[in-house]
């Protein structure tokens, strides 16, 4: 059954046909920046002080024995932790809400010091550029969006970065700590290279460039990556641990398509980049750019169904796609043509996932991308068609909970996975900047 994952938040890509090699690293002397590039850690760390940072920013302000049962560790472990936090600046003591008239030392609970810090998130998509800003409790204060500028890569990241510079200074009380970029493409995280064919990008020098225009430790993803582990880093379970072990598989759908794969609570990261299902056949009847018949990006992204719509005579003809919006509305109105066109992409969709889901047979899938959330009335589809297609056992099956916003949360976990993972390392790396 495909059921809405429990967590909502609020409201508001790429992957391009993918080898095995890694991107293509530039020659010549790198900047000085290169020591703030930082690889992210998608996932659940195992560590005590992660744990307790991690409890207290989901469901914080708690009490040390609360994070005790949390994190596993003594309590002897856990004050120690929970006091270096305090003395670093991570943590808060929250005097106005300790137990009155207790014998012995007052109960004095703490949370995640939300209020002095930010980090900054950029998501880099095939056609528009999102900037957020989190608190450290992995909350969004705001985001904008600007159109990807186009040209070469260094020039355009210039863009992006003064765009973001911008936009973060708009919290001129809080000082940002990290930056992380998502984006598709082959991604090294070790160098912040990338290469994006959708953007004509080789050897793109993502971390450094934006590294040396905030002058902050930076991270770089893949996108469906980062979706994967804001999955598990950033919805209410993630205090206990729940729902986050065995295996899972996120499959995205939007302009492009693309998957991952957790295992224990962590994303798998493969060395040569993530794989791609952009070319997975299908039967559809629809040209792609590789010059195959039936190619699943080709059959399912927003331009191949816009395109559809266009030759149905249901969106007018030109060389210029609309938004996909436009399509939305059309459907919603009542033109069937409309209806049928997005009723065979969900049907798409879900064969295509019950495919993924038999080969991998994971615990969980997660369906994320505007293809599934902008539009649900097509969800029954997809429903229907995987059900059908599917031999695998009873894996969970939902969408993600945090709806139209997936972007802004991959680029939002890429900026505080250091932090989750290793808070007062990360920390010290932050600071040691200034």
């Amino acid at each position: 059954m495909l059921t809405a994952a429990p967590h909502v938040t609020r409201t508001r890509s790429v992957t391009a046909r993918t080898s095995t090699a890694r991107p293509v690293r530039p020659t010549g002397v790198r900047p000085a920046t290169r020591p703030r590039i930082v690889p992210p850690s998608l996932g659940i760390a195992d560590g005590p002080a992660a744990a307790v940072f991690r409890a207290a920013a989901a469901g914080g302000p708690i009490y040390r024995d609360d994070a005790t049962r949390a994190s596993g560790a003594s309590i002897a472990t856990v004050n120690r932790h929970v006091s270096a936090m305090l003395s670093a600046g991570l943590l808060r003591e929250r005097p106005d809400l300790a137990v009155s008239g207790a014998i012995g030392r007052p109960r004095i609970p703490f949370e995640v010091e939300h209020e002095r810090y930010l980090t900054v998130g950029v998501h880099i998509g095939a056609v528009v550029t999102g900037v957020i800003a989190s608190d450290l409790r992995g909350r969004i204060l705001g985001a904008a969006e600007i159109p990807t500028p186009r040209g070469a890569s260094d020039a355009a990241l210039a863009t992006i970065t003064a765009s973001a510079r911008g936009f973060a200074a708009r919290w001129h009380r809080r000082r940002p700590l990290w930056v992380g970029v998502a984006l598709g493409g082959r991604v090294d995280p070790e160098t912040g290279v990338v290469d994006h064919d959708r953007l004509g990008w080789t050897g793109a020098r993502v971390g450094d460039v934006v590294g040396a225009g905030f002058g902050l430790p930076v991270s770089v993803a893949a996108h469906v990556e980062a979706m994967a582990a804001s999955e598990l880093l950033l919805t209410p379970q993630r205090a206990e641990n729940t729902e986050v072990r065995g295996s899972g598989l996120y499959f995205y759908a939007r302009e492009t398509v693309g998957l991952a794969l957790t295992l224990d609570g962590k994303v798998h990261t493969p060395a040569a980049g993530p794989g791609s299902i952009a070319h997975l056949p299908t039967e559809a009847r629809v040209r792609c750019e590789c010059g195959a018949t039936g190619c699943l990006e080709a059959a399912v992204s927003d331009r191949g169904v816009l395109r559809a719509a266009q030759q149905a005579g249901v969106l007018p003809a030109g060389d210029d796609l609309p938004p996909i919006v436009a399509l939305y509305r059309e459907a919603r109105a009542g033109s069937f043509a409309a209806q049928d066109i997005l009723d065979e992409r969900a049907r798409i969709l879900g064969r295509a996932v019950a495919m993924l889901r038999d080969l991998f047979n994971p615990d969980r899938v997660t369906l994320g991308g505007q293809a599934f959330t902008d539009y649900p009335e097509a969800v029954p589809h997809v429903a229907r068609a995987l059900s059908k297609a599917s031999r695998a056992g009873s894996s969970d099956v939902r969408i993600t909970g945090f709806g139209n916003r997936v972007q802004e949360h991959a680029a939002g976990v890429v900026s505080l996975s250091s932090l989750y993972s290793n808070p007062l390392v990360a920390m010290r790396k932050a600071t040691a900047l200034v």
